[in-house]
């Protein structure tokens, strides 16, 4: 190509000239465009030799293009070139080469065009939501709200403005329609991929099935939505056939492994949630898609992966629907070097609608955590090397094949055993200091040398063994030659070194813990069929860096959205939590919008003011008793939820014999997995479902299934949780109270998530009742009180109080 078709004549000039001055060695100039993409100006920004020039300096922008010349008149790429310019492109950057008269010119990467946005038509989009609008037309019973058009206004206006906007959108205000309506609208006008990030699968499939279809329809929108899953959920057939092979004849996995290989080869998706039958999670976690055994194009199956198809799919669409891990684990590539413009777990996308908005720290802390316990380690060993009746099998056999020197490989099934020796040497090391009846320790200054001495030293001896292992097959797979190392089972071998380089280098920073304030060590206490083990983890203690650098400045529209972003009416909390405290106020847009349910005729808060306090010995008596009468009062209908399984398994004892002497079917967390549990209470509008945990949100029982919310006690996090730990420890070295600024707020916002598992419909009834006195009898229950909707009240002894209920329910 002549550089005249690319680049202005006055900037070739001034570009010869600054080569020439040069000496014909190599210059680099960051370049700029006009509107026609002509290039209008060109800074000399490094100067090299002959043969090279130095790395582009970082004020490159986003659209620009780095230009370099090439001294001997040849213009192909030399393997650094491609290399700086794949960098280059993650950030939008186009890279050109040049020869010294700059007559010639080779693209080896366009920069990204900078596009004008066409604006949303608020006023043209708030009508389809509007009395006599599209959506009243197609959808019968639809009732136009003022707060979900308020919501639409907001989210459109984020949109055009590049803006974050935190929406608190009470139960009922149709808040997935006000987002949709304008990111379908904005995604098809604009030709950019919109993200929609929910905490629960419930919610993604509404969206997927039943929201999103309707919006298109009203809309004549023709945009392509996806579900994206994380690629754990997707059956890997090498994987598949590895674990066949390895099978006995007799096996007692066999006749699964031959269904699911059969079920493979008709499946159009892949996914375990499509298995006609089912398949227990140790058998799923063999066969499953795992990053660590993934060698993505190089695989043979790679022409059949269900993971690629699902892929692919994402990237010809322009609505991903996905969950907020899923999408942490894109970001986190992104920040770590994949770039904005290029696919990582997800394809390139520009405006992002985070949903359950209130998980976000959670799930960011969850993600960004780092840990290993000794199942892991064996996982990643016993895919090097393993042995299964008598047969070794294993990455590391197949690279020995390759070898030149056989004898080299001898010492393999011995480095392997010292590393997954030592690391249950860790474990049970750790479980006898867990063994005081704690769940979890975090490493302190407050330790005693007693408990710090052994676990360092058992700590740095799995870091010797791991490093050594990994030196031993890294020196081997160097030996291979240049063809071999581009096989398949060589890469996964390597992804696998860098991950047991991982866990060496998390078992050095536990022993460093003093010198990473910014994170919080600590190991807890799990179990697996039955059996112990310890798990040990590294997690942020505060994500607000990572939001920003993440979220907040690579992407110019971030809408934020929940029924409960608000304590006491205030956004405080929640912003600081998710870093956006510090953020440009112009650009922060905080709203919200009020239920159009009328919680004064159809919910009764009622308040047991005779409870004892939940440390007293006569609580869970109280409790227990109160429960009994309350659902006996109400046919059931019910919905009981604790803190802790300890309390509600003892409550549960006791109640659950009156309530099947009353004809009542009682459900117990635990007793079942989540989806049968809430389809059996679903079912029988008469069944009572105790629970603990993830059930006080996300549960969505409407009507008579659902006319009694019991909340035991003040949902207030356990003190001893590390992570909770350390970002109280963190609020106080800051001159802050730890309760009033954490604890406190946090336990407002899941009070609030329980509460509205009550009220999913407009013309639902039913009692919210509390037997934690304390949110009566302690200033901070105020708190607690106003930050919830304005209902009938009753705060009574329980014989009065259980009098308002039967007249509220049955009046």
């Amino acid at each position: 190509m002549k550089a005249a078709e690319r680049i202005l004549p006055a900037v070739i000039q001034q570009m010869r000239r600054h080569i020439r001055e040069s000496d014909g060695n190599e210059v680099l100039f960051v370049a700029r465009v006009d509107s026609d993409a002509m290039v209008c100006e060109a800074t000399a920004a490094a100067h090299g030799h002959r043969s090279a020039v130095p790395a582009p300096p970082g004020h490159t922008e986003r659209g620009d293009i780095v230009i370099h010349n090439h001294p001997t008149g040849g213009l192909t790429p030399s393997q650094a070139d491609i290399q700086v310019a794949a960098s280059l492109a993650a950030g939008g950057i186009g890279s050109f080469i040049v020869d010294n008269e700059v007559e010639s010119l080779y693209v080896i990467v366009e920069p990204v065009k900078q596009r004008a946005s066409r604006q949303l038509d608020v006023q043209r989009l708030c009508e389809t939501l509007a009395p006599g609008g599209e959506l009243s037309r197609i959808y019968k019973g639809f009732e136009p709200r003022d707060s979900q058009l308020q919501m639409l206004t907001a989210v459109a206006e984020a949109f055009n403005h590049g803006r974050i906007a935190v929406l608190e959108a009470g139960t009922g205000t149709g808040k997935s329609f006000a987002y949709l309506v304008p990111a379908i609208q904005w995604a098809g006008q604009n030709e950019e991929r919109v993200v929609i990030s929910t905490a629960t699968i419930n919610l993604q499939q509404q969206l997927v099935e039943k929201d999103i279809p309707q919006v298109q329809k009203m809309l004549g929108s023709r945009e392509r939505a996806v579900l994206v899953k994380g690629r754990g959920n997707y059956l890997c057939r090498l994987r598949l056939n590895e674990v066949i092979e390895e099978a006995g004849l007799f096996d007692e996995r066999l006749e699964d492994l031959h269904a699911l290989r059969a079920w493979a080869e008709s499946s159009a998706g892949g996914s375990r949630s499509e298995l006609p039958f089912m398949v227990g999670d140790t058998l799923w976690s063999r066969v499953n898609s795992d990053a660590d055994a993934c060698t993505g194009m190089r695989c043979r199956e790679q022409q059949n992966c269900f993971v690629l198809r699902a892929r692919r799919e994402a990237a010809a669409a322009r609505i991903l629907v996905v969950n907020h891990h899923l999408l942490f684990s894109d970001l986190a590539l992104r920040v770590r070097g994949v770039g904005f413009e290029q696919a990582a777990v997800l394809p390139p996308f520009q405006r992002l609608i985070f949903d359950e908005a209130h998980t976000i720290e959670n799930s960011a802390t969850s993600f960004f955590s780092r840990s290993f316990s000794r199942f892991s380690v064996a996982k990643l060993c016993g895919r090097l090397y393993r042995t299964t009746r008598q047969r070794s099998h294993g990455l590391a056999l197949q690279l020995q094949r390759l070898s030149a020197d056989q004898q080299s490989w001898q010492e393999l099934p011995q480095r392997v055993d010292a590393v997954t020796a030592g690391a249950e040497t860790l474990n049970q090391l750790t479980l006898s200091l867990l063994d005081s009846g704690k769940g979890s320790l975090r490493l302190t200054e407050a330790l005693p040398a007693s408990v710090c001495g052994p676990l360092f030293a058992e700590l740095a001896e799995l870091q010797s063994r791991v490093l050594a292992l990994v030196d031993y097959l890294a020196l081997r797979i160097r030996s291979l030659t240049e063809e071999d190392q581009e096989r398949p089972e060589v890469y996964e071998a390597r992804q696998i070194l860098r991950r047991l380089e991982d866990i060496a280098a998390l078992c050095r920073q536990m022993r460093d813990y003093a010198d990473q304030p910014a994170t919080v060590y600590w190991v807890e206490r799990r179990a697996a069929s039955g059996t112990a083990f310890v798990r040990l983890i590294a997690s942020p203690v505060e994500i607000g860096p990572v939001m920003v650098e993440a979220v907040y400045d690579p992407f110019e529209t971030v809408i934020f959205t929940s029924a409960t972003l608000t304590v006491n009416a205030r956004f405080d909390f929640w912003a600081k939590r998710v870093g956006l405290d510090g953020d440009d106020p112009e650009r922060v847009i905080l709203q919200s919008f009020p239920s159009p349910y009328r919680f004064e005729h159809q919910v009764l808060l009622a308040v047991a003011q005779d409870a004892p306090a939940p440390q007293d010995s006569g609580y869970l008596g109280y409790v227990s008793e109160f429960v009994t009468e309350l659902l006996t009062l109400s046919e059931g209908s019910a919905l009981v939820l604790f803190t802790s399984y300890g309390m509600l398994d003892a409550v549960f004892a006791v109640v659950k014999p009156h309530l099947e002497a009353h004809g009542l079917t009682v459900l117990r967390q635990g007793d079942d997995d989540r989806a049968r549990l809430l389809n059996a209470f679903t079912a029988d509008a008469a069944s009572v479902l105790f629970a603990t945990d993830s059930f006080w949100e996300g549960i969505d029982a409407p009507g008579q299934t659902l006319r009694v919310v019991v909340l035991c006690r003040l949902p207030f996090r356990v003190p001893t949780d590390p992570v909770l730990q350390a970002r109280m420890d963190l609020i106080q070295s800051r001159g802050g109270s730890p309760f009033a600024e954490l604890s406190l707020p946090e336990a407002v916002i899941r009070l609030r998530q329980g509460f509205g598992r009550l009220m999913r419909r407009a013309d639902d009834r039913g009692v919210v009742a509390v037997t934690d006195s304390r949110i009566l009898s302690k200033p901070y229950g105020a708190v607690f009180l106003n930050s919830l909707p304005q209902t009938a009240r009753s705060f009574k002894s329980s014989r009065p109080l259980l009098a308002d209920v039967e007249n509220f329910l049955f009046p």
